[in-house]
């Protein structure tokens, strides 16, 4: 973890557009703003682009995607592009429907993100390679290392691969990282708040190997420490504390 590119974030406070799901929109606001970010939610198609030109990074995450959202999100997406915006994608339960598969082929054929962001079974699908899912779901999260290197392959591209153990490939090299703690995923949308606090790092100068590792592991030592607090006695006495945990500087995270 690089601590120099969380500062970054906190001295320039990045604007980040959200095109998100409906579920994790308020947990997202709050939990970018704790990091030090700033999160801006616009799904309308008649301001996507604009709002995207105007952004330091742009999030599109699927996970209750509607058919009136989609072009939005590649005209958003198209805008990043042209104006060097990095571009996150959170193919949010890809595999679940017909639906969701075919946006998100529409969306990888329009755009080109920087990091494509997704549990084993999400990228999997992408693809092409066989995979159990449920809903949006992964079932397992073995070899992850391969599928996160045909990710990077295929679309020329940053993968991040979450799980017990998140796997990056970005052009040719790969890294992991061990940290987190189980009631991460007992809370609806943390996956989704990753996304958000992963793109305010991608405006940061330096490898994009360097600002995802950073994002995830400051993300998971921010979860162990709540979780560690003697306070916390399931999900619902977690997650005020992570969204404290957020704003703390990464070295006191590192001592706990």
């Amino acid at each position: 973890m690089k601590h120099t590119i969380i500062e970054d974030v906190r001295k320039t406070t990045p604007l980040i557009h959200h095109l998100t799901n409906q579920v994790v929109i308020n947990l997202s606001a709050n939990g970018l703003l704790s990091f030090g970010a700033a999160p801006v939610m616009g799904k309308a198609e008649e301001e996507a682009a604009d709002m995207a030109a105007n952004a330091d990074g742009v999030l599109l995450n699927i996970g209750t995607l509607t058919s009136w959202e989609l072009p939005a999100m590649i005209r958003a997406g198209q805008a990043a592009n042209e104006n060097g915006i990095p571009v996150l994608l959170d193919p949010v339960g890809v595999a679940a429907t017909p639906f969701r598969t075919n946006a998100v082929k529409s969306i990888l054929e329009n755009v080109k993100p920087t990091v494509i962001k997704g549990n084993a079974g999400e990228l999997a699908h992408i693809a092409g390679i066989p995979w159990e899912t449920r809903g949006v779901d992964s079932i397992g999260d073995g070899h992850a290392d391969d599928i996160a290197t045909k990710i990077s392959d295929i679309y020329q591209t940053t993968a991040l691969v979450t799980g017990q153990t998140d796997i990056i490939s970005s052009h040719g090299s790969m890294v992991s990282n061990q940290t987190g703690h189980p009631l991460l995923s007992q809370v609806t949308g943390a996956g989704c708040l990753l996304g958000s606090v992963l793109t305010a790092c991608l405006t940061t100068d330096d490898t994009l190997e360097n600002q995802v590792l950073t994002a995830v592991e400051f993300y998971g030592l921010a979860a162990e420490y709540a979780a560690k607090r003697s306070d916390v006695n399931g999900s619902g006495t977690f997650l005020p504390h992570f969204i404290d945990a957020l704003s703390f500087d990464p070295a006191e995270l590192e001592r706990t």
